[in-house]
């Protein structure tokens, strides 16, 4: 029987940075469903429109897409699997447009303020802001303005039929995005048994505490008196409760852990509310 294709959406046109790292998590066979919001981009999980979602969730400069973790949040949707894609900035024209006569170059506003010494070696050029790097590209090549660029991906270049007229220039070659691979909670299954020490397991989370002085220090302690590792710790407002914080925490060790079940279990004793949001394989 004829495996199906797998239907994954991702947050962009094709050639975004979201369609490699999906790519990077599935392989090259997957079908993909572009949408222009990280909402629709959820629904389409919900909906099953799609099999699987490859969602941003923070870049080595940028910061983290505060955004998705309100969605990780609303939706129920496990963490899987994790990557990082370095991101690596071209300018990108049409085939008939020669690089001296680029007045405008349009890209999403993070990609535009990560290529900024370039802009400050060539003032001429005009910043525009645009939804999308790849989109940015595509819309290039329907239009066909005839002193514009865009900023995006190489595949964003190949897939569109554009030309690249400079490569790599970001600011800095340490620009890195860390996506996660979203599936609905049925799909997901057991922990693999595995032996310890073979690789490295990573657990998400969210919690919120009682809104009292020390309240968040007792919460951490029962992982640091356990010597679980937390790799980030993320605040956001709590919604209807002003002033007061969910915290989504990332945390090295896999949930049927003996140490990391007893810290789970202590952190129920100490907060209003706990979420496992996922526990995968840690991404290279």
């Amino acid at each position: 029987m004829r495996k199906r294709i797998e239907r994954v959406s991702f947050q962009g046109e094709k050639g975004a940075f979201s369609q490699e790292a999906a790519h990077q998590l599935l392989g090259p066979s997957i079908e993909v469903v572009p949408c222009q919001r990280f909402d629709e981009l959820f629904r389409s999980l919900e909906t099953k429109e799609a099999d699987a979602a490859v969602v941003p969730i923070e870049n080595t400069l940028h910061g983290s897409v505060h955004e998705n973790y309100d969605h990780l949040l609303r939706f129920d949707f496990p963490i899987v699997a994790e990557t990082s894609v370095r991101i690596v900035h071209n300018l990108i024209a049409p085939p008939d447009v020669p690089r001296r006569r680029v007045r405008r170059v349009y890209s999403h506003p993070v990609a535009l303020n990560q290529c900024l010494k370039f802009f400050e070696r060539h003032p001429q050029l005009e910043k525009v802001p645009f939804y999308d790097t790849a989109g940015s590209v595509k819309m290039l090549m329907e239009e066909r303005p005839k002193d514009a660029a865009a900023i995006a991906s190489s595949v964003a270049a190949e897939i569109y039929g554009a030309t690249i007229l400079k490569r790599s220039i970001e600011d800095d070659r340490q620009n890195f995005t860390r996506f996660f691979l979203l599936r609905r909670p049925e799909q997901v299954a057991p922990l693999p048994a595995e032996a310890p020490g073979k690789r490295k397991w990573k657990t998400s989370l969210v919690f919120t505490t009682h809104n009292v002085p020390g309240a968040l220090f007792r919460a951490l302690s029962a992982f640091a008196l356990r010597d679980v590792n937390l790799m980030k710790i993320e605040s956001r407002p709590l919604r209807g409760k002003p002033w007061e914080y969910l915290f989504y925490v990332d945390l090295i060790g896999r949930i049927d852990e003996p140490r990391l079940k007893n810290a789970l279990g202590h952190l129920t004793e100490l907060a209003d509310f706990l979420r496992v949001l996922g526990c995968y394989p840690q991404g290279a």
